[in-house]
């Protein structure tokens, strides 16, 4: 791109659009498919609804949607209109796939479609008073994570990726972009760090050594945990029990960025 074009010729951002009855919003990234982006968001908001805090999912990965599945959550409401549907903890969540005749129908869409509807999952729909909605992103930097960053008045990133891909220049991807579009990164996940023998306890680093410590350090970005390859976590996804499995994801996050005492659980 010519520097020297003048800034008046350049689009002005978007503005965004306000959701006051939502309190925190945060998005949850990572810089290529694969790396249990998912899985995080489902923890970080099961783990805040134990906490006690009203809290939502907006699945903003159309094509690829998960998060249904993995809180067992039906799949036709066809003409149901725009309400979110809670899970069994009281997770209010909208996905695509909840809209569907069929889970596995495909969304064969170009990027503005697979924008707006990004756009109306979070200016149309009924969410209600909220503590925290989690927003699960696509990977990448294309539509749909720009249409996030650009349009909703995000708290700040969550970025995932596993020990494989877990470099420094994936990471400082994510980082970039967050950094043009004025969106903090709250904190680094590690997922599929290493295997803990069930037999004789041994960890194996299946994917390599682990690098999240290398990048938390280098990039100045908070490492929220490190998430070891675990079946039972594959078979609470697989089976929609995400739900009963065990993690501290989201007590790290409040750690690393705590909240005030106006945003307490149940607080108006």
């Amino acid at each position: 791109m010519n520097s020297d074009v003048p800034a008046t010729n350049k689009k002005p951002a978007p503005e965004k659009i306000s959701r006051p009855e939502i309190k925190h919003v945060i998005a949850v990234a990572s810089g290529k498919g694969g790396v249990g982006k998912s899985s995080v968001t489902a923890l970080l908001a099961a783990g805040a609804r134990r906490e006690g805090f009203k809290t939502g999912i907006l699945d903003a990965d159309i094509t690829g949607p998960s998060i249904p599945k993995m809180f067992g959550l039906e799949t036709t409401r066809e003409g149901r209109g725009f309400s979110p549907v809670e899970s069994l903890l009281g997770v209010k969540i909208m996905s695509l796939n909840l809209l569907l005749p069929s889970e596995d129908d495909p969304v064969i869409w170009r990027g503005p479609l697979i924008g707006g509807m990004v756009k109306k999952f979070w200016k149309d729909v009924d969410w209600g008073e909220l503590d925290f909605l989690f927003i699960d992103l696509p990977p990448g930097t294309a539509d749909a994570p720009l249409t996030v960053m650009q349009l909703i008045p995000l708290d700040g990133l969550v970025v995932v990726s596993s020990p494989q891909d877990l470099a420094v220049m994936v990471v400082k991807k994510a980082l970039k972009m967050a950094e043009r579009l004025n969106i903090p990164v709250l904190g680094l996940v590690e997922n599929m760090s290493e295997l803990v023998c069930p037999h004789c306890r041994e960890k194996m680093e299946i994917f390599g050594p682990s690098k999240g410590e290398e990048v938390a350090e280098i990039t100045g970005i908070p490492l929220l945990g490190k998430i070891p390859l675990d079946k039972r976590l594959a078979e609470y996804c697989d089976n929609g029990n995400i739900e009963q499995y065990e993690s501290d994801l989201f007590k790290k996050l409040l750690q690393s960025w705590p909240l005030t005492s106006a945003t307490a659980p149940g607080s108006s």
